[in-house]
């Protein structure tokens, strides 16, 4: 498994292969829903690829001086799951927006897969609660001291 920093057309249809699998297929979301006007700005996106299969992505949404980092979109193949190719995804697009100086990063996440995000060292808003139709939804966030 390796994770890498989408760079190239080819790897961004990696991207878009998983997010169709998990969160289309997976949970039914509609098409125009997953790939939302966000995919037509300038984000950054981590693939894992098991040798040459797309099998995670995320994207990432780099602020602006000072601000917030968002990781969004985290897809990982039902197959993969539990199998710490999520920890490789997160772990690599940490890494990415800690070189960018960022020290605060913020998750949406699932209910359901707020342990995971913990489990990175993530604390959930359990007040921050959201409805997003299909999920409800608790902001985590990890913050760097250095």
């Amino acid at each position: 498994m390796k994770a890498v920093r989408v760079k190239e057309h080819w790897q961004l249809a990696g991207v878009h292969y998983v997010r169709t699998e998990t969160m289309v297929k997976g949970f039914h979301i509609p098409l125009d829903k997953e790939f939302d006007e966000g995919d037509l700005k300038q984000y950054s996106y981590v693939l894992v690829l098991d040798d040459i299969y797309p099998v995670a992505a995320c994207r990432i949404h780099f602020p602006g001086e000072g601000g917030t980092a968002k990781i969004e979109r985290v897809s990982v193949l039902k197959e993969y799951r539990k199998k710490g190719v999520g920890r490789l995804l997160i772990e690599e697009a940490e890494n990415w927006i800690r070189e960018s100086g960022v020290k605060k990063i913020c998750i949406t996440s699932r209910d359901e897969a707020v342990g995971f995000y913990e489990a990175l060292g993530y604390k959930a808003d359990y007040g921050r609660k959201m409805d997003a139709g299909v999920f409800k939804i608790i902001y985590t966030e990890k913050i760097w001291k250095e």
